[in-house]
Order: structure tokens, then C-alpha cells, then sequence
């Protein structure tokens, strides 16, 4: 099946429209042997792992696949049920909007709806399916869904690790290349006297967004991964801001 690139590429299944609170917590039985869940985990992995005609280079199989190492690293520590984890971790990029759509802030509802539906297809238990979905849809920064359950807040923080650090770093100028955005503001790379406008300059991401994730951060091990990623994106600035050369006609701009 692979990563859909586009809306238009499947048709959601039919039925209501998927919740956007699951408590697992509330659900009955809610246990899954470890080698029932390897061999779904696989089925899965087969499944988006499938050859696709283009890639998002921030949003690809390699991007997946951190995510659902982070995740199930957090989950671990924070107690998070895997059954949840692992699939919603697998398939929460499901289906890419590119970030100059209209449509980006329901890529990851989208997604939700084409995981479920990849699940049924693969049989995988009924009663796990709400969480799951509301862990993809609560996932993302646009969408503005509130993540109620442990299993969403550590989806969501293993994503958000990943704009983070040495990796998220190398993403944020990837996407900015795909866009066209230039590198930085030559005359204040810094934002010293301006706005920022990461639409413009790809530096400005870092201040305007990625500096911000590490204090929304909804588990406590995903917080303190966070703060360490982004210590090194500081690092980095400080020593950008050595690299450059002086702003033309004034002092040169400091990062913040």
C-alpha cells in the first residue's frame, strides 16, 4: 500500500466519522500477546514499506520508522499500551499532504481513516481501532486535536522528537529546499530587527517552531528527550551566527 501522497489517491471507508477520544484504559481486555502483536507489527510494516512513485524526504519511511523506535521507546518507560502505539506510530503519515496545501491541516485525520482501513484489512482487533485512530489524528501540529489518551501524547512526542535535534534540523532544510525557501535572511538572519517569516527564510523555522516544541512535550521522558535535541538546534545557531559574516552597514545579528 505504501505511504499515500495524496487525499485523492484512496476513499475513506464508509461509516461514521472516527472519534476523536478513545479511553484504553476503559476498554475491556485490552491484552495482546507480544508474538500476535510482532506478527501484525510485520503485516504492517509490509504494508507501508510498499514502493511508492514519490517521497516527502521529511515525511518518508525513515521518518516512520524513528517514530515508531521513539514511540516504543517512550511507551516502554511511560507505561503506553503497544497495541496502540505501534500501529498509530507505523501509520500516522499515512496519507502526505504537502505543507503547501489547503488540505495540510487534515492530513493526519486523513490518515487515521486510511489506517483503519488498512487494519480491518489485515484483521487486526476491533476493539484497539478508536485508540488508534485518535492517536494519528491528535498527532499532528495542525490539526488541533487535543491528545486524550497516554498512547496519543506518546505518538505525538515521538513525532515531535523527530523536528528536533541533528535530524530535525537536516528535515527542516530539506523541506525548505523543496519549497524553494531560501536559507536565511542575509541582511538579519537572526530576526534581530524584523519578523519572523518562515515562509521566506528556512533559519526562521527554528526560532518560530522548533525551539517551541521541546515545551509541548506531553510525556515526561519525551520532555526530557526534547530539551536535549534542542540544546543542539541552539548550538547550532550559536554557531551559525559565527560563520556569518557581519550584517552590511551594522552590527552583526545574534541568535536568540
Amino acid at each position: 500500500m505504501g505511504v499515500l501522497q495524496n487525499p485523492a489517491e484512496w476513499e475513506p471507508a464508509k461509516g461514521p466519522e472516527l472519534p476523536r477520544r478513545a479511553n484504553v484504559r476503559n476498554l475491556p481486555g485490552m491484552v495482546m500477546k507480544a508474538e500476535t502483536l510482532d506478527e501484525f507489527e510485520r503485516r504492517i510494516q509490509e504494508r507501508v514499506a510498499a514502493p511508492v512513485v514519490q517521497f516527502d524526504s521529511a515525511h518518508d519511511l525513515s521518518h516512520i520508522r524513528r517514530v515508531v523506535r521513539a514511540a516504543k521507546d517512550i511507551a516502554r518507560r511511560e507505561g503506553g499500551a503497544l497495541e496502540v502505539v505501534i500501529p498509530a506510530a507505523w501509520l500516522h503519515d499515512l496519507v502526505v499532504v504537502p505543507k503547501s496545501s489547503p488540505d495540510r491541516g487534515r492530513a493526519s485525520q486523513l490518515s487515521a481513516e486510511a489506517a483503519i482501513a488498512l487494519l480491518r484489512e489485515i484483521e487486526y482487533p476491533e476493539k484497539w481501532l478508536a485508540p488508534i485512530a485518535h492517536a494519528i489524528a491528535a498527532h499532528s501540529f495542525s490539526a488541533g486535536i487535543e491528545p486524550e489518551t497516554l498512547e496519543a501524547r506518546i505518538v505525538q512526542d515521538a513525532d515531535r522528537l523527530d523536528a528536533l535535534g541533528a535530524i530535525g534540523l537536516a528535515r527542516c532544510f530539506a523541506t525548505a529546499g523543496a519549497l524553494g525557501t531560501a536559507l536565511y535572511c542575509e541582511t538579519d538572519p537572526f530576526a534581530a530587527a524584523r519578523d519572523l517569516d518562515d515562509r521566506r527564510w528556512a533559519l526562521d523555522h527554528l526560532p518560530k517552531k522548533l525551539l517551541r516544541v521541546a515545551d509541548s512535550m506531553r510525556t515526561v521522558v519525551g520532555a526530557s528527550l526534547a530539551r536535549e535535541r534542542a540544546e543542539f538546534l541552539r548550538s547550532f545557531l550559536r554557531e551559525l551566527a559565527r560563520e556569518l559574516p557581519e550584517v552590511p552597514g551594522g552590527d552583526e545579528s545574534q541568535p536568540p
